[in-house]
């Protein structure tokens, strides 16, 4: 077995990733405090051909210094967008036919594991604040809690983990074999 170098790993272009045929998928980032947080999530959702993320509230935009050194450069291949407020992000995508996702602890939380995503759906996941979480306003209009478990003392994952492992999970449900 041999390590490959980057030039052996046949990576698309940005130009190739934008006219790549994407996942189902679209991600919210809500209040994220820090910018190398913003950055990592980048990266993975270009991993994971993900179709855009949506930055709202303090969340940091690029061009970012923060941003760039753990995106890579991904925010130039991710598709973006950013808006102030997420409940309005929230209900114009429900018009549009999203399944809207939040990443929470809750009462009622779907485990991670348990969740089926539906072939032909389009799904849209919000990640929250590192400290607050998801606001409840914005969990009272999701379609559905996802809550990641943890077996461990501490109660939460580190937000960009959260989102690489919900990512991998639901584009490995509904995508793997697309783009294989």
């Amino acid at each position: 077995m041999k390590k490959l170098k980057n030039s052996e790993l046949n990576r698309i272009s940005v130009s190739g990733f934008k006219n790549t045929s994407k996942s189902p998928i679209i991600i919210i980032l809500d209040n994220i405090r820090s910018a190398h947080n913003v950055g990592s999530i980048f990266r993975t959702c270009d991993a994971f051909l993900i179709s855009e993320i949506i930055l709202c509230g303090i969340t940091a935009t690029p061009p970012n210094n923060q941003i760039r050194k753990t995106a890579l450069g991904s925010t130039e291949s991710v598709d973006w967008r950013y808006f102030d407020n997420i409940k309005e992000v929230v209900l114009n995508l429900k018009k549009e036919g999203f399944q809207i996702i939040s990443i929470e602890q809750a009462d009622k939380s779907l485990k991670l594991e348990k969740f089926s995503p539906k072939k032909n759906e389009k799904y849209a996941f919000i990640f929250g604040n590192e400290i607050k979480g998801i606001d409840q306003k914005i969990i009272d209009i999701s379609d559905d809690i996802i809550e990641i478990p943890q077996f461990g003392t501490k109660h939460s994952l580190n937000v960009s983990v959260s989102a690489g492992i919900v990512i991998w999970d639901v584009f490995s449900k509904i995508s793997i074999s697309q783009f294989d």
